[in-house]
């Protein structure tokens, strides 16, 4: 396979196919891999009229696929996928070459696999990238690390797709040195746990204290969203207090589970502030709230004291 395209990403769920599109949108020809062929086939089948991909059906044939240096994406879990991932792709790859993690790493895995993909010559930069997949699409914010050399042939690539400032600048920065761009990204999930905490305690005051319906809460939050508070959270808990449930014709908040879930980033933020000796009261008290939520039979045991 011959050398065409400009950058590449393995990892084809929704984030990893998102970002590609992105980048195929925005004019560059994009190597798309993933562990399953079905899975590559099927994007470049329903998207290729976005703009221009490869499909590769082999690590190999991936790497061929890519101009020099190399410059590809890895958007696969956390952790030991990373790794295998990483260790599939190296003994490929020569000096010069740029392998990016694009998943929420913790910033210590991202310090070591720097430090060994060095030793070989080969960088790598563990990039934040916040949007979800709606940001992946349409322009992600993203916090790349690792060295200053890596980010001359990386960075003009990233500021063509990310999201832009209202004055047109691109929302993406070179922050550091091996594992900061995880680092800052796992510090900007923790300040997001503390805002949706402080979104479900003002739920709280709203519904228990004043005694507002959902409904009403989700037109307040709507006027808070036109003024100083306007945000993207605000907006959809805005949007999620309004809907209805089909089948009870309740509001849907009082339907659904009322557990939250989390990915360990808010986790990690308040272990390192404790090591550190950081005081992140707020974005604790939030991790501790998303955890008490977990406790179903312990809560219901409290109602009756």
């Amino acid at each position: 396979m011959s050398s065409t395209a400009q950058i590449g990403v393995t990892g084809l769920a929704v984030m990893g196919s998102n970002l590609a599109r992105n980048f195929a949108r925005n004019g560059f020809t994009v190597a798309v891999h993933n562990r399953t062929v079905a899975k590559t086939t099927a994007l470049v089948e329903e998207f290729g009229h976005e703009g221009s991909f490869v499909a590769a059906e082999s690590a190999k044939e991936f790497v061929d696929a890519l101009e020099r240096p190399r410059r590809l994406i890895i958007m696969v879990k956390a952790g030991d996928p990373t790794d295998a991932v990483i260790h599939e792709f190296a003994p490929l790859l020569e000096p010069g070459d740029v392998i990016i993690d694009g998943g929420n790493a913790h910033f210590e895995d991202t310090r070591r696999r720097e430090k060994e993909l060095r030793e070989q010559g080969i960088h790598f930069v563990g990039a934040g990238i916040s949007g979800g997949e709606e940001g992946a699409l349409l322009g992600p914010s993203i916090m790349p690390g690792g060295s200053a050399e890596s980010y001359r042939s990386l960075g003009p690539m990233l500021e063509k797709i990310a999201a832009k400032a209202k004055d047109g600048t691109p929302c993406v920065s070179h922050v550091g040195p091996d594992g900061a761009g995880h680092f800052v990204k796992m510090v900007h999930n923790g300040i997001e746990y503390a805002d949706m905490q402080l979104i479900a305690e003002a739920y709280h005051l709203l519904r228990d204290v004043a005694g507002y319906s959902p409904a009403r809460i989700a037109e307040t939050f709507r006027e808070w969203n036109r003024g100083r508070l306007d945000s993207y959270l605000i907006e959809i808990t805005a949007e999620v207090l309004a809907h209805v449930d089909a089948e009870t014709g309740r509001p849907f908040v009082d339907v659904v589970a009322d557990a939250a879930e989390q990915k360990g980033t808010g986790r990690w933020t308040v272990q390192i502030a404790l090591d550190l000796g950081v005081p992140v009261s707020g974005i604790a008290e939030a991790v501790f709230a998303r955890a008490v939520s977990g406790h179903t039979d312990l809560r219901k045991a409290a109602r009756g004291l």
